[in-house]
């Protein structure tokens, strides 16, 4: 069976996004490889000591995404090596280290290892808001497709590549049903435009796998604020929320007639 890639740029990226779509992959019998950029060593902490977690966070991430991948079906995981970088205009952001700072030729060959290695059909990251600005999902972005020309001009392209979408008029409802601790949040780093409705190819069901999805997430248990409005959601809720993904074609064709109802659609 055909390969699903996924490129993400932190631990935890991958169950709030795409999680339902690699189950769903791995279901049906494909292979699903996931990438990492970084290890996300400047995320919050919580459910233990800031002070005792802070200088191992990065571990500690890598085992939570172990242990989130072991539910999600995933075959291979590998990082990419770079520092998570923070948000803009913080000295993380400035690292030499971080993946914001890495030359795109290096960081783009390192994926294209990776793609050469695993040849999949299907390749999912982020579009060019990196879905909120986070400089290492739009880097994310930039070398996915980097490495993805590199691939095209070895005769080596890919079928599909898709981007993760929230259309924007469910953006704009659900942010309207959002507590207001939650809306305000939306208003900082967090800002999500959603993608707009018309870019929206592709609508995967994964109710059958939205429970696994939220255990996944639940996985990173360093990134999972217990008292949170995506902590306290209902399940019928977080159903709703979370029981379609939602992605946007940018390279290949349709396999079917739009929306498509899976990634692999038209891929045998």
């Amino acid at each position: 069976m055909a390969t699903l890639l996924l490129v993400h740029a932190h631990p935890d990226d991958e169950a709030i996004s795409t999680g339902g779509a690699m189950m769903k992959a791995k279901a049906h019998g494909h292979r699903v490889v996931l990438v990492t950029a970084t290890r996300g060593e400047v995320g919050e902490i919580h459910n233990m000591d800031e002070a005792a977690a802070r200088p191992h966070l990065g571990e500690i991430r890598s085992v939570e995404l172990k242990n989130a991948a072991e539910i999600l079906g995933v075959d291979r995981q590998e990082f990419l090596g770079y520092r998570d970088s923070g948000m803009v205009d913080t000295p993380d952001n400035k690292d030499p280290r971080s993946f914001h700072q890495a030359r795109l030729e290096d960081a783009a060959g390192k994926l294209a290892v990776l793609i050469r290695e695993e040849r999949p059909a299907v390749v999912v990251t982020y579009a060019e808001d990196g879905v909120y600005g986070h400089p290492d999902h739009i880097k994310a972005h930039l070398v996915t497709n980097a490495a993805l020309d590199v691939l095209e001009r070895e005769g080596l392209p890919v079928k599909k590549l898709y981007y993760t979408a929230i259309p924007r008029s469910m953006m704009e409802a659900f942010v309207q049903q959002m507590p207001e601790e939650a809306r305000q949040a939306m208003g900082g780093n967090m800002r999500i435009a959603g993608t707009p409705d018309e870019l929206v190819t592709t609508q995967v069901d994964v109710h059958d796998y939205v429970e696994r999805k939220r255990r996944a997430f639940r996985a990173h248990v360093s990134q999972n604020d217990p008292k949170s409005w995506f902590a306290t959601m209902q399940d019928q809720v977080y159903e709703l929320a979370f029981g379609t993904e939602y992605y946007q074609l940018a390279r290949g064709k349709p396999g079917s007639e739009l929306p498509e109802e899976d990634l692999f659609a038209g891929i045998s």
